[in-house]
């Protein structure tokens, strides 16, 4: 099951700085269903200032474990993916999350992977990264490369959820509209606009053209078809009424 999978990754973060931070990785990883996070040597966290940017993500900011060294937090890891915004001679075969996600999904269904993010002011050192299997760059300016730490967490976490199909969008409830109940639409619209002047009958037809076309651009469902029969049929009421009140012969 996708959940299964997502559930077996696992958040590392080496030497975190703010715990402004941390609590906003908790927020993205609860966002992206993600639920296992580690730190290493975390220097002085603020765990008030941690919980306040946590939200309602503060369970998994308090069920949160602390390591002394990387390789003590990725022990039990059979992938550990190291994030560098960095570039050298060991650093080359980095990949993006959107092209690391399906492999890395397929590694979790067995077992645990670790993403492994540096600290703030540095990011992960080649002594870090020689406990990383793989390497993931997360696509930037190259003028400006380095993330804040919660959004990098927040792109490769994205990238896996939507890899593991676990989003389930929202579906349209209202039919199509059919042909013929477009056409009593227009039929309604075209009566409404000549009432209240908007246009004579011999430019009619050309108006109605445009009007098709502008609704044309994007399907039409049965409700917002019956939403805009009801304003031309309010419109058209409203037109009567006022000829109504003019009086035959009365100028508009």
């Amino acid at each position: 099951m996708p959940g299964n999978a997502l559930e077996n990754f696992r958040v590392v973060l080496v030497r975190p700085i703010y715990g402004g931070n941390v609590g906003s990785v908790c927020r993205a990883m609860c966002n992206m269903g993600l639920s296992d996070l580690a730190l290493v040597e975390p220097r002085a966290l603020d765990v008030g200032e941690a919980r306040k940017m946590a939200c309602n993500a503060a369970d998994l900011l308090a069920a949160r474990r602390e390591f002394a060294c990387l390789a003590d937090a990725v022990s039990d890891c059979g992938l550990v993916v190291g994030t560098s915004a960095r570039l050298g001679l060991y650093r080359q075969h980095s990949r993006t999350p959107r092209e690391w996600a399906p492999a890395l999904l397929d590694a979790a269904r067995s077992g645990r992977v670790a993403l492994v993010f540096g600290p703030e002011d540095n990011g992960l050192s080649n002594a870090d990264l020689a406990f990383c299997t793989q390497l993931i760059q997360i696509p930037s300016t190259p003028e400006y490369t380095s993330l804040n730490l919660s959004h990098a967490v927040m792109l490769c976490g994205y990238e896996l959820y939507v890899a593991a199909g676990a989003f389930e969008p929202s579906e349209e409830k209202s039919p199509a509209a059919s042909s013929a109940l477009r056409e009593r639409m227009f039929a309604m619209w075209r009566e409404a606009l000549l009432t209240i002047g908007f246009m004579k009958e011999d430019k009619a037809d050309h108006m109605m053209l445009g009007l098709r076309r502008i609704w044309g651009r994007s399907p039409l469902t049965e409700d917002d078809v019956r939403i805009l029969m009801g304003v031309a049929r309010q419109t058209l009421w409203c037109g009567r009424r006022v000829q109504s009140e003019r009086g035959p012969g009365r100028p508009g």
